[in-house]
C-alpha cells in the first residue's frame, strides 16, 4: 500500500512539473482566494486587538457607566442622558468606590466651535478631570495635564489633542497660546500624543477642559450630556455587588419602573474588551465566509484543468492500465494531483495573505497591526486541499473508468 501511494505521487508530482504554466495558473487561482480569505481574517482580528488596547488601560477593578437608549425609546425618537446629578448620587449613594472620572460633553453648548486668531474649526468639547490621562492612557506630549486646583479653581485653560492644533494653524508647541470658545478664552496648557484614526473617526480632534470649569462655561447646566462616567472599584471582590448598587440608584433616580429597561450601561472592562472581541469575531466570520466562496471558483478551475489534462492523457492512461494499473491507482494519481495543486495554493496563498494585510496598515494609518489566528491559517490550508479533493473526485473518476483498449486507441 505504501509502495502504491509513493509511486501515485511520484506520478502526479511529474505530471504537475511537466505542466508547469498550467499548473501555475490553476494554483493562482487557489492562492488569490485563500489570500483573500487570510488579508481579511489578519485585518479584522488585527483590528479587534487594536479596539481591546483602547479599553485594557481603565484596569480589572473599573466600572464604565455610559447612556443607553433601548430600543422602542429609540424609534420615538428620545435619547438617554448621564448627568451631573446622577454622578453626585453615584459618589454620595454608593460605598466602596474612588476616583469617578466623567467626561462631559459641552460641544452642543458652542457648536463645537473653536478659534484662534482668524482660524475656526469645528470639534468635540470635553470637562473631565486628571485621572483621565491614566483611564484613557493618553499623555500629554507638550505641556501638561489638568490638576486638582485647576478643577477647584475653574481655571480658564485646556487641553487640546493634535489635529485642533493642526486644523488652527498652531505652533507646533502651542502651550501658552489662547483658544476662544463661544465668549470664553481659555489658555493652552497642553497637546495631547497623537492616537491616529479609529473606524474613521480622528482620535486626536478634541478640546479638553477642567470638569468644573466646563460645567461653569455652560452656565452649571445640568442637562449637558456625559458621554461616560468611570468608576475605581476599592475591592475588586466586590465588583459585581458595587455594579448592582450603581445600578439601582441609577434607576431609583431616573425614577424607572421595573418593567422599563434600564437607560444606561453599567460595564466593566472585561465587558468592554468581550464586546468587542464578539464583534469583530463575527464580521471576521461573516466577511470571511464571502470571501471563502471564491475557494469554490478556484475549484471549478482545478476540476476543469484536470478534466482537460485528463482528455489529453487519455493513451498514457491506457499504456499504465495494460502494464497492470488498477483503477485505485489512476484514482489516487488524479486525486493526489488536484489534492497537491490545491494545498500548495492555500500554502502559498496564507504567505500572500499575511504580506497583503502588512501592506495594507503600512497604507492605510487607521490599522496599526495585523493578527493571524493559527485557526485560520490551519482551517485555510485545510480546506483548500479539501477542496482539491472534492473537485478531483470527478475527472480522477473520468480517468480510472476509461478502457484501457479504447484509451489505447484514441488519437
Amino acid at each position: 500500500m505504501l509502495f502504491r501511494l509513493r509511486e501515485s505521487l511520484r506520478a502526479a508530482l511529474h505530471a504537475i512539473l511537466n505542466q508547469g504554466f498550467r499548473s501555475f495558473l490553476t494554483v493562482l487561482s487557489i492562492v488569490i482566494s485563500v489570500a483573500s480569505v487570510i488579508t481579511i481574517i489578519a485585518l479584522m482580528q488585527g483590528f479587534g486587538v487594536q479596539l481591546s488596547e483602547q479599553f485594557k488601560g481603565l484596569g480589572t477593578n473599573t466600572l464604565t457607566i455610559t447612556p443607553y437608549t433601548p430600543f422602542k425609546e429609540a424609534l420615538q425618537g428620545k435619547k438617554s442622558r448621564l448627568t451631573h446629578d446622577d454622578m453626585i448620587q453615584i459618589q454620595h449613594r454608593v460605598d466602596g468606590i474612588s476616583h469617578a472620572t466623567p467626561l462631559l460633553n459641552i460641544s452642543a453648548f458652542f457648536q463645537g466651535k473653536v478659534r484662534y486668531k482668524a482660524s475656526n474649526t469645528l470639534t468635540q468639547i470635553y470637562g473631565t478631570t486628571r485621572n483621565y490621562e491614566s483611564l484613557y492612557e493618553s499623555y500629554p506630549q507638550y505641556g501638561r495635564f489638568f490638576t486638582p486646583t485647576d478643577d477647584r479653581s475653574r481655571r480658564q485653560i485646556c487641553v487640546i489633542g493634535a489635529k485642533v492644533r493642526d486644523d488652527l494653524e498652531l505652533p507646533e508647541n502651542p502651550v501658552g497660546e489662547f483658544l476662544q470658545i463661544g465668549s470664553q478664552w481659555f489658555k493652552i496648557v497642553g497637546v495631547m500624543e497623537e492616537r491616529g484614526e479609529l473606524l474613521g473617526f480622528n482620535q486626536d480632534d478634541y478640546v479638553l477642559l477642567p470638569y468644573r470649569t466646563a460645567r461653569s462655561a455652560t452656565g452649571g447646566a445640568l442637562e449637558a450630556s456625559i458621554d461616560s462616567i468611570v468608576l475605581k472599584v476599592d475591592d475588586l471582590n466586590q465588583l459585581p455587588l458595587v455594579k448592582e448598587r450603581v445600578r439601582r440608584v441609577l434607576r431609583i433616580h431616573h425614577g424607572l419602573r421595573a418593567e422599563v429597561d434600564d437607560d444606561f450601561k453599567v460595564s466593566t472592562a472585561e465587558q468592554l474588551m468581550d464586546s468587542v472581541s464578539s464583534i469583530t469575531d463575527m464580521l471576521t466570520m461573516v466577511l470571511g465566509g464571502i470571501v471563502s466562496i471564491s475557494l469554490l471558483v478556484g475549484g471549478i478551475g482545478i476540476m476543469n484543468i484536470m478534466l482537460v489534462s485528463v482528455v489529453e492523457r487519455t493513451k498514457e492512461i491506457g499504456i499504465c492500465k495494460s502494464l497492470g494499473a488498477k483503477r485505485s491507482d489512476i484514482l489516487l494519481q488524479f486525486l493526489l494531483e488536484g489534492f497537491l495543486l490545491s494545498f500548495l495554493g492555500g500554502v502559498l496563498g496564507v504567505a500572500l495573505g499575511f504580506g497583503l494585510a502588512e501592506l495594507v496598515i503600512l497604507i492605510v494609518p487607521v490599522l496599526s497591526s495585523v493578527s493571524i489566528p493559527l485557526w485560520a491559517v490551519l482551517l485555510s490550508v485545510w480546506f483548500s486541499g479539501v477542496i482539491g479533493i472534492v473537485f478531483g473526485i470527478i475527472p480522477a473518476s473520468k480517468a480510472a473508468n476509461l478502457d484501457p483498449i479504447e484509451a489505447l486507441r484514441y488519437e
